[in-house]
């Protein structure tokens, strides 16, 4: 008689590289017998990977857990054990703290230890308790399995780099991902080539830092982003290339060439600048000025003209003055975003920036988010409207909203939906953009669409 196989449940909180890694921890302990369940209550393990960029983050887990605990008390109640696991960002800063506030964790483990879950597993499934948040030595990318093909996906997220060695003072990542480091070439290369033979068609790259990469090479030197892309754009089934997220340090000439001369790779870039006053990002640490960003981006749109640009942006970090503000504001509005990102400044613990005189009230903090957003929002409206009326490629991804709908992907990363059979998903297909929603468009597909080969299902 076969064992019965568990459930895992992973409720996956912050950044892509946070979704990669849920990925990942799932295929980690499949061969120890769990298999994914998206209800927690049916889950023999309840892991919450954790971000720790925004302020309160710790206590919004420590919520979390409250209803994983009353979960845990229903199950045994039913005969049912149930073992918790924090992983992430949050279990790399607070550690201890964790187990001594809320009991009901069994394993604590960083982003750093992921290969060691499996083993973490068992020690709790006999009672023992851990806390693995040491930066190990060996490369956990090594250490985890083969990256699985499981259900088929059309796009995938693939970790290239990790860590940051650029300490701005707002950040937590260095302290909770550690230095730099890039993955070799022939791993990455070996990963996509997989993905690609289950049905993928587009990867996103992936780093604290991506554009630093700096990952050994096949030919024994030392790679750069722009050469590895070159490198999986010889990959005959992946269509698209994205990454993200960058640094405009570290956004190199090859890079930008890149954008006009690979068709592979999508046009649209999520770059953070987020200050508009240099005095301001001076003290970030962030080592440009807000002129030397809008350069960069006038370099990257003569490469690539319809380049759609992303970015993150902070305000009220601590001597923010009106002025400093306004700045930013006008980096916005010349720069034109398709998409951004704006929080209020958060005092990380630890953080250079949590010691800084000059803290700004958090009222003032609120309004001038709501002004910044306001701006934003119609800058992206625009970017959407301006789809209007042109045929776009849209890789389709899955079912849309409504029966009889497929959903995809523009090459600016907009979300697409039209009417059209399930058959559309895993090709690339124009489309006919008619109207904008809220936050997509609509379109038809043109007539003159040809089905191109089956993409190939996992086997």
């Amino acid at each position: 008689m076969t064992q019965s196989r568990k459930k895992l449940h992973i409720k996956t909180f912050g950044c892509q590289m946070n979704a990669y890694d849920s990925e990942r921890m799932a295929e980690a302990l499949a061969p120890a017998g769990y298999d994914v369940t998206e209800a927690m209550d049916d889950a023999d393990l309840v892991i919450l990977n954790t971000c720790h960029i925004r302020e309160k983050a710790a206590e919004k887990v420590y919520s979390e857990l409250g209803r994983v605990r009353l979960n845990k008390e229903a199950r045994k109640t039913q005969g049912r054990g149930t073992m918790v696991a924090v992983a992430g960002c949050v279990a790399q800063a607070e550690g201890e703290e964790i187990i001594a506030r809320a009991p009901v964790v069994d394993i604590v483990v960083g982003p750093q230890s992921l290969h060691k879950l499996a083993d973490l597993v068992t020690k709790a499934e006999t009672g023992e308790r851990s806390v693995e948040t040491e930066f190990p030595a060996d490369d956990k990318f090594t250490a985890l399995p083969t990256r699985a093909g499981g259900t088929r996906q059309v796009s995938a997220f693939v970790t290239v780099q990790e860590g940051c060695d650029k300490f701005c003072t707002f950040c937590v990542v260095p302290y909770t991902r550690g230095a730099e480091y890039s993955r070799p070439v022939a791993d990455i290369v070996a990963e996509v080539e997989r993905l690609a033979a289950y049905g993928v068609r587009e990867v996103t790259l992936l780093g604290q830092n991506v554009n630093a990469y700096h990952g050994d090479g096949q030919d024994g030197s030392a790679w750069s982003l722009a050469r590895l892309l070159q490198r999986l754009a010889e990959i005959p089934d992946i269509a698209r290339m994205r990454f993200t997220t960058s640094h405009p340090r570290d956004m190199d000439e090859d890079l930008i060439a890149l954008f006009g001369d690979e068709e592979k790779l999508m046009p649209y870039l999520h770059l953070p600048y987020q200050a508009g006053s240099d005095r301001i990002l001076a003290a970030m640490n962030r080592k440009h000025t807000a002129e030397e960003y809008e350069r960069l981006i006038e370099r990257m749109r003569a490469a690539r003209p319809d380049l759609a640009l992303s970015t993150d942006i902070i305000v009220g970090f601590p001597g923010e003055t009106d002025e400093d503000f306004q700045a930013t504001l006008d980096v916005a509005k010349r720069v034109g975003f398709a998409q951004a990102f704006s929080f209020k400044y958060s005092a990380r613990p630890g953080t250079p920036g949590a010691s800084l005189a000059g803290q700004v009230p958090e009222m003032v903090k609120k309004e001038r988010l709501a002004i910044l957003q306001a701006q934003l929002d119609e800058s992206r409206r625009a970017f959407d409207r301006a789809m209007v009326g042109r045929r776009i490629p849209v890789l389709f991804e899955g079912k849309g909203r409504k029966p009889g709908q497929v959903a995809g992907r523009s090459p600016y990363l907009q979300a697409v939906y039209v009417d059209g059979p399930e058959r559309l998903i895993g090709h690339i297909a124009e489309v006919d953009i008619s109207a904008t929603g809220p936050n997509s468009l609509t379109g038809v597909i043109n007539a003159g669409f040809e089905w191109r080969e089956p993409i190939r299902a996992a086997v």
